[in-house]
């Protein structure tokens, strides 16, 4: 499949143009014209663009790319590396970010709540980024963080009264510590997410509304999946996800 195809298609199922971003969404690094094999991983890192070099891949696709705002544009250390490798070996990066959050299929919150087993009710908050709906295990905060951390494979944080029955739940992947007060707000029992910050442990317990800190990494690998298995329909297309441990 030719290179501007395959981004045509991605973005006609994610719509990046719906969302107001902190990075560019689509191809970032472009390579060569044709791709036949694509490397899928949550970031960008060196790790990854050596795999995709080792795997002979023709992209990598990701939800972590790079040209953040408000980050040095210059194209130096770091940056300068990885980008040279990408074009040494003729590789494409492709990115997206808030439209893998979002996306009621595909992206990361959809794709957490069914492996978890929670049933969507809606999306709210800054560009309905923040999910909530129910648990039907009706069981402790104490016992959401265990299947938590069960489901995903890592051990989750809690922060908060950890008996309180559970029922409403509101969740966003990845570092949305700040939604924290936006979902205290919606009624709900629990908040989950992936990164902790100092003021969540002293919300959960002066509200007695549970936060539960389950990974950024581990919290943001399904939606890339789920995009990569739909990519991997498109005519003459493999793809290979490939997970590198983050403890984040």
């Amino acid at each position: 499949m030719q290179l501007p195809q395959l981004i045509a298609s991605i973005d006609e199922w994610l719509e990046p143009w719906r969302y107001q971003d902190y990075a560019p969404n689509g191809l970032q690094v472009e390579g060569r014209a044709e791709v036949r094999h694509i490397i899928t991983g949550v970031t960008a890192s060196q790790a990854l663009i050596d795999v995709a070099i080792a795997r002979r891949a023709d992209a990598i696709l990701v939800h972590h790319g790079y040209f953040w705002k408000g980050e040095d544009a210059r194209l130096v250390g770091m940056k300068r590396a990885r980008v040279a490798k990408l074009l040494q070996h003729d590789i494409s990066l492709i990115a997206y970010h808030l439209p893998l959050d979002g996306h009621a299929e595909l992206g990361n919150n959809a794709t957490l709540a069914k492996r978890l087993g929670w049933q969507v009710e809606g999306q709210t908050g800054e560009q309905g980024l923040l999910w909530h709906g129910r648990w039907p295990a009706a069981a402790t905060a104490a016992e959401l963080a265990e299947a938590i951390s069960l489901g995903l494979g890592r051990q989750a944080m809690l922060l908060g009264p950890a008996e309180r029955p559970v029922r409403r739940l509101a969740w966003c992947t990845g570092g949305a510590q700040s939604f924290f007060q936006e979902a205290i707000r919606l009624g709900v029992d629990a908040f989950v997410t992936g990164e902790v910050s100092e003021q969540c442990f002293h919300l959960a317990n002066e509200y007695g509304v549970a936060f539960i800190a389950a990974g950024h990494h581990v919290t943001e690998r399904y939606g890339v999946q789920a995009l990569g298995e739909k990519v991997s329909h498109l005519p003459g297309i493999t793809v290979e996800f490939v997970d590198l441990f983050n403890p984040v």
